[in-house]
């Protein structure tokens, strides 16, 4: 994974403390309960429905595995960015389901992101999770600053009303 932005692969984990020198971002919310609303949660992610649901386009899309090359666009026509990622790693267990991936060469901040879906017990809540920490890696996000930081909880904020939606369909 040595085309990677960064060094801290991996610190998006479950249970693991996000790096130190980065903007960190997490945000959990409960969105539903039981095996569908869970089911439902999986699959949006599995398709990056939940990344479309939050207005990113995603090009090719293969479903997350480890070394999967993730061609995501942040923006709107000839205003949108390439944000190229690496999924760095994937869990899929029976009451938690998600995945990691590390920015790449080309992608305006440097970092890594994750999506968790958890379940407590087969009718149990369910919650969503978003874990990110990132720094600028261009000259237009270094200078964007708050800007740019209020950009990504907004992003954030969509992520979590496209698992809520998924939850529920």
């Amino acid at each position: 994974m040595s085309d990677l932005t960064y060094a801290e692969v991996g610190f998006t984990r479950p249970g693991l403390a996000l790096p130190a020198g980065y903007h960190h971002v997490t945000a959990r919310a409960r969105v539903g309960a039981g095996d569908r609303a869970f089911q439902g949660v999986i699959a949006e992610m599995r398709e990056w429905g939940i990344h479309r649901g939050a207005g990113l386009t995603v090009r090719d899309p293969q479903p997350p595995a480890i070394g999967v090359r993730v061609n995501a666009r942040i923006g709107v026509g000839p205003l949108g960015v390439p944000a190229p990622c690496k999924v760095v790693w994937v869990h899929d267990e029976e009451d938690l389901y998600g995945y990691g991936f590390g920015t790449l060469p080309g992608h305006p901040a440097t970092g890594e992101e994750a999506f968790i879906v958890t379940r407590a017990g087969a009718g149990g809540a369910v919650y969503f999770e978003v874990r990110a920490f990132s720094r600028p890696a261009t000259w237009y996000t270094r200078l964007g600053g708050p800007v740019a930081r209020a950009a990504q909880r907004l992003v954030t904020n969509r992520y979590v009303a496209a698992a809520r939606r998924a939850a529920t369909t």
